[in-house]
C-alpha cells in the first residue's frame, strides 16, 4: 500500500467520525491559534514601539547627569553641576562633522490659553533653535524657534495646527503673528505665535482626552522659561544628533567622555550617554523574548491537544482491530498498517493546525489592528505552525500506529 492509499484510508477515516475528528482537533487549533495570534501582535507591537521610539530620532544620544557610585549621601543639585552652554560649543567645535545638532530644553509646566469663551490646554517648554529638527518635529508654517530669540529671551511660540484649530478657528496662515494669553496658576503670559506645527500622537504622549481638552506643547525660547522659572544656567540632560553617517552608539561614549573631561574635579557627579539606537534594539530585544515566552506558555495547549490525539488513536486502534487483523491476513505489512495510522494522525493535526492558523491570524490582525499598526502573520510562522503541527502529528501518532502494527492477526480477527 503506497502513501496515496493511506491518505484515502485516513480521509475515510476522518469523514466517518466527523465530530470526533474535530474535538480531537480542537486543542491543536487553539494551540496554534494562540500562538500565531501572539506573534502576530508581538511583531506589531515592536513595529509600533520602535517606529515611535524612531520618531524620534534614531540617532539621537541622550547625556545627561548621573552621581558618581562613591559620593556618598544624595548631594543636592548646585547650578554648577549642570551641563553648561559653554561645554555645549566645546563638544560641537570638537566633532562639527559628528553632530547635527543639539538640542537644549527647559519644562515651564502646564498653561491654559484663553482669549474669551476660547480656551486651549498646552503644556510649555523652553527649546532652543536645534530642538524641534532633533525631536523630528514637522513645521507646516512659519519659523522655529532660533537663536535671536534665546539670545534675547524673546516672548514668541511655536504652536500645534490642534492649538490653531482651538483658538484660531483652524486659519494657520492667520495665526501667525498674533498674540496668546496662556495662563499660569494665578498670572498670566502673552506671546506672539511664529509658527506652526503637525501635532503628532505616539505612544509616548498619548491622551484619552477629548479634542476639546487635548494638550499639545507649545515651545518658547528656552532662556525666556529659564527666566519664568527664575531657574539658573545650566541642563541636567541634553540631546545630540548624530550625523548621518555617524555610528551613534560608538560617538555616544565618545561624546561623554569628551564632556566628562569638565567633571574631573566633582565629587558627587559624572555624564553617562546613550543612544537612541541601543534603547531601541533593547527593546526590540526585550519585545521579541516577550513574545517568544508568551508563545511558548500558549504552546502547552498544543502538548494538551497532542494528547488529545494520541488517546483517540489508541480508540481508533482498538475500534478497527478486526480490520486491521483482515488487512494483515490479506498480505499488509507491519509498516502498511503503521503507515497508515501515522498519516491518520498527521492529516488531524494538519487539518487542525491550517484552521489553527486562520483563527489565530484573524485575532492577530484585529488584535493589532487595536494599536493602530494592523498585521497578519508571518510567513515563517504559518510555516512554522504548519510543520509543528505535523510533527506534532508524527510524534503523538506513532505509539497507537506501532501498537496496531504489532498486533497479532489470529487474535486480531477473534475481537469482538
Amino acid at each position: 500500500m503506497n502513501i496515496t492509499e493511506s491518505i484515502r484510508l485516513a480521509w475515510e477515516g476522518i469523514r466517518a467520525n466527523k465530530m470526533r475528528s474535530l474535538l480531537t482537533m480542537l486543542g491543536i487549533i487553539i494551540g496554534i491559534g494562540s500562538v500565531i495570534a501572539i506573534l502576530t501582535v508581538g511583531n506589531s507591537m515592536t513595529s509600533t514601539v520602535t517606529s515611535s521610539m524612531s520618531s524620534f530620532g534614531a540617532s539621537n544620544i541622550i547625556i545627561m547627569l548621573q552621581e558618581r557610585e562613591n559620593s556618598g549621601v544624595r548631594a543636592a543639585m548646585r547650578e554648577g553641576d549642570r551641563i553648561t552652554n559653554e561645554m555645549v560649543e566645546a563638544l560641537k567645535a570638537r566633532y562639527p562633522t559628528q553632530i547635527a545638532g543639539v538640542s537644549l530644553s527647559e519644562p515651564l509646566g502646564a498653561g491654559q490659553a484663553q482669549d474669551g469663551r476660547k480656551y486651549a490646554n498646552v503644556s510649555v517648554i523652553g527649546v532652543n533653535e536645534d530642538y524641534l529638527n532633533v525631536n523630528n518635529i514637522t513645521m507646516l508654517l512659519g519659523r522655529n524657534i532660533e537663536e535671536k530669540d534665546t539670545e534675547g529671551s524673546r516672548q514668541v511660540a511655536v504652536v500645534s495646527n490642534k492649538f490653531v484649530n482651538k483658538m484660531f478657528n483652524g486659519d494657520i496662515p492667520g495665526a501667525l503673528g498674533r498674540e496668546i494669553k496662556v495662563r499660569f496658576f494665578d498670572e498670566i503670559r502673552v506671546y506672539r505665535v511664529v509658527g506652526v506645527y503637525e501635532y503628532e500622537q505616539t505612544m509616548f504622549n498619548i491622551s484619552f482626552a477629548s479634542e476639546n481638552d487635548l494638550s499639545t506643547e507649545m515651545y518658547i525660547p528656552v532662556t525666556t522659561a529659564k527666566k519664568a522659572n527664575s531657574d539658573g544656567d545650566g541642563y541636567q540632560n541634553i540631546t545630540v544628533m548624530a550625523t548621518n553617517d555617524t555610528d551613534s552608539k560608538s560617538f555616544a561614549n565618545t561624546a561623554a567622555a569628551f564632556l566628562n573631561r569638565f567633571y574631573e574635579n566633582n565629587q558627587n557627579y559624572q555624564l553617562s550617554a546613550i543612544s537612541m539606537e541601543s534603547v531601541t534594539e533593547q527593546v526590540d530585544s526585550m519585545m521579541s523574548t516577550m513574545s517568544i515566552a508568551l508563545s511558548v506558555i500558549a504552546g502547552i495547549s498544543l502538548l494538551v491537544g497532542g494528547i488529545g490525539v494520541m488517546n483517540i488513536m489508541l480508540v481508533s486502534v482498538t475500534e478497527r482491530t478486526r480490520e486491521i487483523g483482515t488487512r494483515k491476513a490479506i498480505g499488509a505489512t507491519n509498516n502498511n498498517i503503521r503507515l497508515q495510522f501515522v498519516v491518520e494522525s498527521i492529516i488531524v493535526c494538519l487539518i487542525g493546525g491550517l484552521i489553527g492558523v486562520i483563527f489565530g491570524g484573524l485575532l492577530g490582525y484585529f488584535g493589532s489592528s487595536l494599536l493602530g499598526a494592523a498585521s497578519g502573520p508571518t510567513f515563517s510562522s504559518i510555516m512554522l505552525a504548519v510543520g509543528f503541527s505535523m510533527a506534532i502529528g508524527v510524534f503523538f501518532g506513532y505509539y497507537p500506529a506501532n501498537k496496531a502494527a504489532k498486533l497479532d492477526p489470529i487474535e486480531a480477527l477473534r475481537y469482538e
